[in-house]
């Protein structure tokens, strides 16, 4: 679908719809085509970089290194994908979203560079609209840059970039058909966003032989949990420490779960390793843990009735989420309004819950992808849950019905969880935005 002459559209809706098309394949794993666009847009970032990548908590991670930083006084520049409600959330600098403007003005120089090549290229929504971020971020004078991976690390669109500091969060079995099926495989994908001779931070409690043999082959100054940093903590607070230093006495976290304390650890452990080039007082981390904000991770909407979102999409995910859960205290019933894509491990993702859960409102989600409403329930179906006057399954058309059905059938006291898929939580996240105005 792309031409030989330079595409411009006039609004950023025009510019997605047609990204989302404008490729043979939404997933074409594969640096050799965004390589051509990035040489000819001839950018470069004159700051640290920090990459992040990750089974699970990675958007965390980013947030709590984005808030931290800002709070240092640094100029942050954070790219993390998907987003919920609006695409401008893949781009923020000083935590703001830019602005559409600017970023139209970078899609244009990512498609007039796309355009200039002797053979014509074309790239997929995520290459596209990553490389139009870099250039904005590259052009804004940021005194450092955090991009989230998207998927796996070594042949993701990020990994154009050489990073000062590579983060891996947790390693698990996800998108099993495109990186691996084991932890093994799925770690050494993962690790090819490390850079000889620069730092890795790995927050997996276990990490796999094959990631530190690779960061051992390219030299790289490795950090790992439980040997080059660790946290402990009471009900109260928690303290880290590791290598050179020790930070006590800190306030938990205001993002909420289960991983969040291996997550803000990983996030202290990437700022130590370049304290020479970013020094960041203990205050900052504070503030920086008690300001961050990430919407759809184990968030807990005020009011009633009790409304917990979470984008929790495989069985990792989905065991910290039900720990978290467990942890609230006691609700006569919790109804889960549950929309997934059709490649997860769908049973790995539902067995966690099914003793925290009592009533399974399945979704349809607006993409082919996705698992339909019948095939999960099928799924429930096949792991005992039974309609009785105590538990339950319906099925609906979208999302925003099934919300609404839910709230209409809801007990005194009652718990709703909307989990699953990004779109599953954003469409809730739009609904109850709308009936605010």
């Amino acid at each position: 679908m792309f031409s030989k002459d330079p595409l411009y559209f006039p609004d950023l809706n025009t510019w997605l719809a047609f990204l989302e098309k404008a490729h043979p394949v939404g997933i074409d794993m594969g640096l050799t085509r965004i390589k051509q666009v990035q040489v000819a847009l001839n950018f470069q970032f004159n700051c640290p970089v920090i990459t992040v990548a990750g089974t699970n908590g990675k958007g965390s991670t980013c947030a709590f290194l984005e808030a931290i930083l800002s709070e240092a006084g640094y100029k942050v520049g954070c790219h993390t994908s998907p987003h919920l409600i609006e695409f401008s959330e893949r781009a923020r600098i000083g935590r703001l979203n830019v602005s559409e403007d600017l970023l139209l003005k970078h899609f244009r120089e990512v498609e007039r560079a796309r355009a200039s090549l002797p053979e014509l290229v074309s790239l997929t929504y995520f290459e596209f609209t990553t490389l139009a971020i870099m250039h904005l971020f590259a052009s804004q004078a940021l005194d450092v840059v955090i991009l989230e991976v998207g998927l796996g690390g070594r042949l993701d669109a990020v990994n154009i970039i050489d990073a000062d500091c590579a983060v891996i969060t947790s390693i698990d079995l996800d998108h099993t058909e495109l990186l691996g099926n084991t932890r093994e495989l799925i770690a050494l994908e993962k690790a090819g966003i490390m850079r000889a001779g620069k730092i890795a931070i790995c927050a997996d409690p276990v990490p796999p032989s094959t990631l530190v043999a690779h960061a051992d082959d390219l030299g790289v100054d490795l950090w790992l949990h439980g040997r080059d940093f660790n946290f402990s903590g009471d009900q109260q607070q928690w303290a880290w420490s590791g290598r050179i230093r020790r930070v006590n006495g800190l306030a938990y976290p205001a993002l909420r779960g289960a991983n969040q304390l291996l997550n803000a650890s990983a996030a202290i452990a990437t700022l130590m390793s370049l304290r020479e080039r970013l020094p960041i007082g203990v205050q900052a981390i504070r503030n920086g843990f008690a300001m961050v904000d990430l919407p759809g991770r184990f968030q807990v909407l005020p009011g009633q009735p009790t409304v917990v979102l979470d984008v929790a999409h495989n069985p990792h995910a989905s065991s910290a989420l039900a720990a978290s859960l467990d942890k609230m205290g006691y609700f006569p019933f919790t109804h889960a309004i549950f929309g997934v894509m059709a490649d997860k491990d769908i049973e790995g993702v539902i067995r966690p819950m099914l003793g925290i859960v009592d009533y399974w409102h399945c979704v349809d989600l607006p993409t082919p992808r996705a698992a339909s409403a019948m095939q999960i329930r099928q799924v429930l179906e096949n792991l005992g849950v039974k309609n009785s006057p105590e538990s339950g399954i319906t099925t609906d058309t979208s999302v925003t019905l099934g919300y609404q059905k839910t709230i209409d059938g809801l007990g005194q006291n009652d718990r709703i969880l909307v989990f699953g898929s990004f779109l599953t939580v954003s469409a809730v996240m739009s609904l109850l935005k709308l009936q605010k105005h």
